[in-house]
């Protein structure tokens, strides 16, 4: 990526902070940050409807300039991946929402696109009975789909208890925070943080020196929703955050699902409740989750997996054809831009040997452009 287009769509969400849909739309009409700097001075022609506030913001573009600077020195220093919105690596389901950050910044292993990606939110008052349904939950879906991404929000309770839960169980975790990755709140969570650094990741919209306000875990919430699937409410009180999440999904046409509660419990009232008004399907266990997502094909490869049923039984591949696949092993399902990256393999070439490569029945094409290993 640009290091000008960088500088320039950290510049513009300094300016922009609290008209996000406004700024997604304009990017998108343009095609780069870069495009909407150059053409600020007659923004009106590409966006009518453009904010008296957008406009007289992008006139100051060079005066928060000098921050975007610090802030990209920050980040090569700590490897810290500023990741603009039109990157390969930019989440693209979030990618689909009106209110989507133009920008993320990101430490972290994990493949943000990954076939399979959930969320699971709830309360920070984690009882008992949710730490079960969140350990229970995790191991079971671990020998049904052995490749899921699981995201949450390193919160106290539920949050953190999910990140524990993947890590422990050989998942991927990613943690959206409220905060710039210069610090970790709750301090308290650093070890799991640590561990997620090389089996996931850290993923914020914001700047550092930003501090975890009220406000930005509303915000950080839009991100949880929107880069996943599915979004798995544990527990919450009848006004917890987690019912926040499972709004903002709906919003974004994702698959919401809750595990239902004792009555009368305080910290199962929020499911109860949504599970009442259709605001989520309920689920007992793993087993519901699957089926609802319709994701009973992963458990088929998991038991071929656990008889140990070898995968690498093409002796006809070329040389070229075996990289590809040893890629797609060691790190199935991804873009082909990725994978060529991946394989030293340049995308015009890659594109013919992935032809053939399912024409033999060793790949198959998902949608997003993900290639999948059989």
């Amino acid at each position: 990526m640009n290091e000008q287009e960088i500088l320039y769509a950290m510049a513009l969400t300094r300016i922009n902070y609290f008209n996000l849909a406004g700024l997604t739309q304009l990017y998108q009409e343009l095609g780069s940050a870069t495009a909407v700097v150059e053409n600020r001075n007659h923004l009106r022609d590409v966006l009518p409807d453009a904010s008296p506030r957008l406009i007289e913001g992008l006139k100051g573009i060079d005066s928060v300039m000098k921050r975007a600077e610090t802030e990209l020195a920050f980040d090569i220093e700590h490897q810290i991946q500023p990741i603009v919105m039109n990157d390969a690596r930019y989440p693209q389901r979030l990618k689909e929402c009106d209110d989507a950050p133009l920008m993320l910044f990101y430490q972290g292993t994990a493949d943000l696109n990954q076939q399979r990606v959930i969320n699971i939110v709830g309360t920070r008052h984690c009882t008992p009975y949710g730490q079960d349904l969140i350990r229970n939950f995790v191991r079971e879906l671990k020998q049904r789909c052995p490749a899921v991404l699981i995201v949450s929000g390193m919160a106290y309770g539920v949050d953190i208890h999910a990140h524990r839960q993947a890590l422990q169980n050989g998942y991927e975790t990613v943690a959206v925070l409220a905060h710039g990755l210069d610090y970790l709140y709750p301090p308290r969570h650093k070890p799991t943080a640590d561990m997620m650094l090389t089996q996931g990741g850290l993923l914020t919209e914001f700047f550092t020196q930003t501090n975890a306000d009220k406000i930005n875990f509303v915000r950080r919430n839009r991100i949880v929703a929107g880069m996943s699937d599915a979004c798995i409410l544990v527990e919450s009180a009848a006004r917890g955050g987690g019912l926040i999440t499972c709004r903002l999904s709906r919003e974004y046409n994702r698959d919401v699902f809750a595990f239902p509660g004792r009555v009368n419990d305080q910290y199962s009232e929020g499911c109860n409740n949504l599970i009442r008004d259709n605001g989520a399907a309920l689920i007992n266990n793993a087993y519901d989750f699957v089926n609802a997502m319709g994701w009973n094909d992963d458990a088929t490869l998991m038991r071929a997996q656990q008889q140990g049923i070898e995968r690498e039984i093409f002796p006809t591949l070329s040389p070229d054809e075996t990289v590809v696949f040893h890629t797609l092993h060691k790190q199935n399902d991804l873009q082909i831009n990725r994978l060529a990256i991946l394989s030293n393999i340049p995308i015009a070439k890659l594109t013919t040997l992935l032809f053939e490569m399912e024409m033999k029945g060793v790949v198959k094409t998902l949608a997003g452009g993900i290639y999948h290993l059989l």
